[in-house]
């Protein structure tokens, strides 16, 4: 009984398990975006184009990502998450310094491809983790809501690091990449010692992954998140973006530190509106921003108007990201859970392949405006089909 009353012990309000997962996500991301904050600007010294940067951020997220589906469905089978956490959270802390040694654009996505796999083993069982925290409050949207904002405040901190770097080192990436990799290793410290498992069940064997595993509307919803992941490419692109436009290399973390930092103010307050008024409300709304932000970034040609539409951009994101799923947990089944967020994190990664491509190809041999028109549209659409999967779940409800 002792162990169980631990095990339920909350910290500053949150379940314990909750907590530190999300305090991991909060150094490992300080580490991960102070490396890519500036990758985009290293990877132009090492003359790479605007699509090859693209292909990079591509190749490394889609591939890897079908570790997030394998990775889910495995932790499912054996009821246990914390195994792939480690193993996750450890890649990325030993991969992220090795940057600050490459000399060729290839090096670069090597590095970054198995750094990936590292987010790949590690998201989808997360994710459960997080889920299974949630179930005896049934505040999903406001745990997921708690992660998106830890992982975002370490999306502050890191740029900012990178920042106080390159001022006082003007133009010292690498030096960036070695002092970056410390947070990553503290955040494995914290899996290690402080996330209990969430005990689940364990099947009788490793079952095959089948389409009757899960509901019409979970196939429904990843189809929509499909469209809309294909015009949202990498961010890459809109730090470049900035750069265009005039705002010096020392303060682009400074931008990228604005978005993150909007997103973190309003992702829990989004989670905690998602459990109230519903999922598909406050991902419709998501969806019709970003359309807005994506169409203002192509018309953008002053430093002051992409320091706004950053800022949007955060709104964006924390009506979306940790929103997305918690729908997800609410559709599948609880002996699933790991399995369908997997499957979900995988669509999202690589339909950025795709995604990533067009754009570079559109910014390279069109202009800096084609790309982000283009991501506009096809948010436009996403939205106008998650409104008509909304009516419809509404009309199943009253019959």
């Amino acid at each position: 009984m002792a162990d169980n009353k631990k095990d339920k012990k909350q910290l500053f309000g949150m379940d314990r398990n909750v907590f530190f997962v999300g305090l991991t996500s909060f150094l490992t991301d300080t580490t991960t975006k102070m490396v890519y904050s500036i990758l985009p600007l290293f990877l132009t010294t090492l003359g790479a184009s605007k699509t090859e940067i693209s292909l990079i951020e591509g190749v490394a997220e889609s591939t890897a990502s079908v570790l997030q589906s394998l990775s889910g469905w495995w932790s499912d089978k054996i009821g246990r998450n914390k195994p792939f956490m480690i193993i996750g959270y450890g890649i990325t802390a030993l991969l992220s310094p090795l940057f600050a040694f490459v000399s060729t654009p290839f090096q670069v996505l090597s590095i970054r491809f198995v750094e990936r796999v590292g987010k790949g083993i590690r998201t989808a069982p997360r994710d459960s983790l997080v889920a299974a925290s949630s179930e005896e409050n049934n505040n999903a949207g406001l745990n997921f809501g708690f992660h998106k904002a830890m992982d975002n405040s370490g999306a502050i901190i890191g740029p900012l690091m990178a920042f106080a770097v390159l001022w006082f080192f003007p133009g010292d990436y690498r030096k960036v990449f070695l002092l970056g990799a410390v947070p990553a290793f503290l955040g494995v410290l914290s899996i290690i010692f402080f996330v209990k498992e969430a005990k689940r069940a364990k099947t009788e064997k490793l079952g095959k992954l089948a389409f009757s595993d899960f509901s019409k509307d979970y196939y429904i919803f990843l189809f929509i998140v499909f469209i809309f992941t294909l015009g949202n490419s990498t961010d890459a692109l809109l730090l470049l973006k900035a750069s265009d436009v005039g705002i010096k290399d020392t303060f682009i973390p400074i931008i990228y530190m604005i978005f993150n930092g909007v997103s973190v103010l309003f992702a829990i307050p989004f989670g905690k509106l998602s459990d109230k008024i519903g999922r598909k409300r406050i991902i419709i709304a998501g969806y019709v921003m970003f359309a807005l932000i994506y169409f203002g970034f192509g018309k953008a040609t002053t430093p002051l108007a992409i320091t706004i539409l950053f800022a949007c951009y955060g709104l964006y994101s924390a009506a979306t990201d940790g929103i997305q799923k918690a729908l997800v947990s609410d559709i599948i089944g609880k002996e699933k859970r790991g399995t369908g967020l997997g499957v979900y994190n995988a669509i999202l990664g690589m339909t950025l392949l795709p995604a990533s491509y067009i754009a570079g190809l559109l910014y390279d041999h069109v202009n800096n405006r084609a790309p982000f028109y283009f991501g506009a549209a096809t948010a436009i659409l996403s939205a106008i089909l998650m409104l008509l999967f909304y009516r419809s779940g509404k009309r199943a409800e009253t019959k």
